[in-house]
């Protein structure tokens, strides 16, 4: 037993089904405590998104809850607490709140576009205090108390947000591990059991063979619904040595159709148990690693949930069972495998899926493409995952970190000739769908350096149209260096150019309004620092990098009457700065 996770999952489907009128006035219950809650909206309790979904790079630490599409709907507490933390940032969570409970317990309301008077008084105060629109404030425990019901936010799109929602999470105090909040009494009405979509093979050894998909598919497509799929029947499963079984599943809730993540995957193979995973418990140092737990091509590239029924040799998730097998099925000439896979999701509900893996003649697999990290050429380098490696190559470097990859992988590298505004060739290191767990260090010589500007030069990433993207880095040596957490193409350029400050809603008379805002235009590297004042003294102006605005809205340190001076200072992060000044009536 974790925390107050709730293992009998289908007690707690059952404590939900027994909740009144959810669709209407939906209600929170945590496993084990007779109170009832107060749910955090006054709306019904619609998910966009839910417990520890596959994201890019992450999985999801909470739920997501629609409001069909407004700002500003009440958020309460759904417990009685104090506040814990308030952070503010132009990403991530944007404006949150994180409330700290007696039973050990924290709360977490993200992408918040206000908090209520007290809490907002006392992020005001820090942010004045510390001249910073950026905050990570912890207030004196108990200092903020808070009702359970009682209004502590309006919801939003701040931060990383794109769209408006509430994120809700449930976090253990003690550790700050993230988890299920529908296992802790989230009632969400959910009677739709999960959806299997699809199965992929992977041959796990050198020697190991896997038949061809059919046609253009991306995998074995699967026939089937309400909880009972199968394999179409002109479709015949065939591999050779040790492979491993991927499954594509998602999940969906009622009166939602937003795709969703499962929250348990139990594989037996020959009526053995051979793998499992339940998802119930995310900790945030290890969320990286979902990248290794997902066919990582398939969702970057086709949006497909494919979760491995084995484990690649880099993946350090606490999420898998303890079965001898871990996934390995082992399949010799002629011998028939019968696979049963149950998928389940955070409200108990079951999908099933069986087939069979018949093993190949030996003249057959030869056909077939290589097994795990084969070269396909002569002189081809190993790079293993639990070694570094530094790879040179005229005019560049990579140095990649033991532990970078999730698993072996083929060097390749490609030069190719300067684009427009670079100040270097493209050095194109591996494939950009071979997902990195740690920074790998990106060096790269100019082919000259403009005088004075070795500080403006900076590593820029390039997509698929040549399309480039700051990635930083600092000059010396005679090379620029940065921690790219990706493979690609990259090149240097140069960013000389100060940001560009153009008043959106500025006027000689002020007096009546409530803000005004700047948009904010940069080049190539981005906007970095910024610095407000108000007849020489320092206001608060927030970044809102959806719509590249920095605003300020008129409170305590700025409401005074009269003629003001406003000026407006920013950087990018080569240091180029600009400055904006303009006087109005207030």
């Amino acid at each position: 037993m974790k925390g107050n996770v709730c293992r009998d999952m289908l007690t707690c489907r059952y404590s939900i089904i027994l909740l009144p009128l959810l669709a209407l006035l939906p209600v929170l219950r945590v496993a084990g405590q007779a109170d009832s809650l107060v749910a955090p909206m006054d709306i019904p309790l619609l998910p966009s998104g839910n417990f520890m979904e596959l994201r890019s790079d992450h999985f999801h630490s909470g739920v997501d809850l629609k409001t069909n599409g407004a700002h500003g709907v009440p958020v309460r507490a759904v417990k009685a607490g104090w506040v814990a933390r308030i952070r503010v940032s132009p990403w991530g969570y944007g404006k949150a709140v994180y409330l700290q409970h007696n039973d050990g317990t924290t709360t977490v309301y993200g992408h918040l576009s206000a908090f209520n008077k007290a809490i907002s008084a006392a992020a005001l105060a820090e942010q004045y205090r510390l001249k910073e629109a950026t905050i990570d404030y912890y207030p004196q425990a108990g200092a903020l108390s808070v009702q359970k019901g009682e209004v502590i936010a309006q919801s939003g799109n701040t931060g990383g947000s794109s769209a408006p929602h509430l994120h809700l999470e449930v976090r253990r105090t003690s550790d700050q591990h993230a988890l299920d909040p529908q296992a802790h009494g989230l009632a969400l009405k959910d009677g739709i059991p999960p959806e299997i979509k699809g199965v992929r093979l992977y041959p796990l050894d050198a020697n190991s063979r896997v038949g061809p998909y059919p046609g253009k598919a991306q995998g074995f497509p699967v026939n089937g619904a309400n909880g009972s799929y199968r394999l179409r029947e002109e479709h015949v499963v065939t591999a050779s040595g040790a492979v491993g079984i991927a499954v594509h599943a998602i999940d969906r809730y009622d009166g939602s159709s937003n795709v969703c993540g499962v929250r348990k995957i139990e594989m037996r193979v020959d009526g053995v148990a051979a793998f499992s995973a339940t998802l119930d418990e995310l900790d945030f140092d290890l969320t990286r690693y979902v990248n290794a737990h997902m066919d990582y091509t398939r969702y970057k590239e086709h949006d497909m949930h494919y979760h491995r029924c084995y484990t690649l040799p880099n993946n350090k998730l606490g999420i898998y069972g303890k079965e001898a097998w871990r996934g390995r099925i082992e399949l010799g000439e002629g011998i028939v495998r019968q696979v049963d896979i149950v998928i389940t999701d955070a409200a108990g509900n079951k999908s099933t899926l069986g087939f069979t893996i018949t093993g190949a003649a030996s003249e057959e697999a030869a056909k077939w493409s290589g097994g795990a990290n084969v070269a396909s050429n002569k002189g081809a380098v190993l790079l293993q995952w639990d070694k570094e490696h530094s790879i040179t190559k005229p005019g560049t470097r990579m140095v990649l970190p033991a532990g970078a990859l999730y698993e072996d992988a083929i060097l390749k590298y490609e030069r190719r000739s300067a684009p427009p505004k670079a100040w270097s060739p493209v050095h194109a290191f591996m494939d950009p769908l071979i997902p990195l767990q740690a920074s790998s260090t990106i060096s790269i010589t100019p082919d000259s350096v403009p005088k004075g500007m070795a500080g403006k030069l900076l590593l820029v990433g390039l997509d698929d149209q040549g399309r480039p993207t700051a990635r930083g880095g600092a000059f010396a040596n005679g090379e620029v260096s940065a921690k790219v957490k990706a493979f690609g193409a990259f090149t240097l350029m140069l960013d000389s150019v100060p940001p560009k400050l153009t008043p959106l809603d500025l006027k000689p008379d002020m007096r009546g309004r409530s803000s005004f805002s700047l948009k904010v235009a940069d080049n190539l590297s981005g906007l970095d620092k910024w610095t407000a004042t108000l007849d020489d003294n320092w206001i608060l102006m927030e970044f809102d990098p959806k719509t590249k605005a920095l605003t300020h809205i008129f409170d305590s340190h700025s409401e005074s009457p009269g003629q003001r001076r406003f000026t407006l200072t920013a950087s990018d992060e080569r240091g180029n700065k600009s400055e904006y000044r303009y006087e109005f009536q207030r």
